[in-house]
């Protein structure tokens, strides 16, 4: 965990981190930050603030901290970390070191492949009406796929319904591992969106499903609700998906080539516009069918490197294969936010936290 600092000095440094929110940076000990007064573009609309190898190849109560897929903001700010291992982590709020964490299982006891993660905090225009509490964490799983409702302590406290359509072939026309990648709640806490990581058998190689559904209280079964086509950049797969607070989405698109390493762009989607696309037996781009339109704000091979080493070969040492995405809060008129790659419990790959800033348009 020794420090790749690129600062002049530690508190020139930490200056220029300080409007990072919540699970910013703290300590030299943990975080690499940018140089003041240095270019720390990734494009016109994102800048990088700095990164955290801290936590990568270590352990906590024995279990592996790392293969991170999603991350959340919790209650006090804290964070929420899943690893597709079918671990529930809790991250401090400051430090990101880890305070607690917890196994998760289907209702068999069987392990997840667990991609996608939301903390269902309360939201001032729902109130709770009964049944399931708010504050649980909704967890999406590749294997089937399926969406559950835990408790902070990994219980299972319900299970929601997902079209026989993006179920894994042959109960449906999904293929394994490119199913719900990713998980977020929309502003209000009405509407919960998830994002297939690749398209269907019979749909354009390249155009995936967001499909979501919706509540009329909090503590309610969510409904299934409309569905949303999106196009990807060729070779890619949708990682990421979390929500804007007005209600459009950053999206992470991400790839892997051998031998010359990750792709990952961030891109701005807006569904308010689209078709509900759940009654289109297949989506090849056909007329009168509007996909979900994107804005690209960032090919992340562009961030400055900020003395980042890879373990493989890659574009940019920077990059990783980048998985988590969460917003933390905003600074004159930016978003913060925090990313984490997954290491797949692989030597030649990293757990890395990155902070960035991005500016809407």
């Amino acid at each position: 965990m020794r420090l790749r600092t690129v600062l002049a000095t530690v508190t020139a440094g930490l200056a220029a981190a300080t409007t990072l929110t919540a699970a910013g940076p703290v300590t030299a000990a943990q975080v690499t930050v940018a140089p003041v007064g240095a270019t720390n573009a990734c494009s016109p609309s994102v800048s990088i603030a700095g990164f955290s190898d801290a936590l990568d190849k270590t352990t906590y109560e024995g279990t592996f901290v790392g293969n991170f897929s999603a991350l959340a903001v919790d209650r006090n700010g804290q964070i929420a970390a899943v690893s597709d291992r079918s671990s529930l982590f809790t991250l401090d709020a400051k430090t990101l070191a880890p305070t607690s964490v917890v196994p998760l299982a289907d209702e068999n006891g069987a392990a997840l492949d667990s991609e996608g993660l939301v903390v269902d905090l309360p939201h001032s225009r729902l109130r709770s009406t009964g049944g399931t509490p708010i504050g649980t964490r909704l967890i999406s799983s590749e294997t089937e796929p399926s969406v559950r409702r835990y408790s902070r302590d990994g219980q299972i406290l319900g299970r929601l319904p997902v079209p026989d359509s993006l179920k894994v072939a042959p109960a449906g026309r999904a293929t394994s591992n490119q199913t719900f990648e990713g998980l977020t709640l929309l502003p209000g806490g009405r509407t919960l969106l998830a994002a297939m990581e690749g398209s269907l058998s019979g749909d354009t190689t390249g155009i995936v499903r967001f499909q979501t559904w919706d509540r009329k209280a909090a503590g309610k079964t969510f409904q299934l609700a409309a569905q949303y086509g999106y196009r990807t950049d060729t070779g890619l797969g949708v990682s990421e998906v979390t929500a804007t607070p007005d209600g459009r989405l950053l999206v992470l698109e991400r790839g892997f080539t051998a031998g010359v390493g990750n792709t990952v762009r961030l891109y701005l989607a807006d569904p308010r516009h689209a078709t509900d696309t759940g009654d289109e037996a297949t989506l090849t781009g056909q007329d009168g069918v509007r996909l979900v339109r994107k804005t690209l704000l960032a090919d992340l091979v562009n961030c400055p490197s900020l003395g980042a080493t890879a373990k493989q070969p890659q574009p940019n040492p920077l990059l990783d294969n980048i998985e988590g995405l969460t917003t933390t809060g905003s600074t004159k008129g930016r978003l913060n936010l925090l990313l984490v790659s997954d290491d797949n419990q692989n030597a030649a790959q990293i757990t890395r936290f990155y902070f960035l800033r991005v500016r809407l348009p």
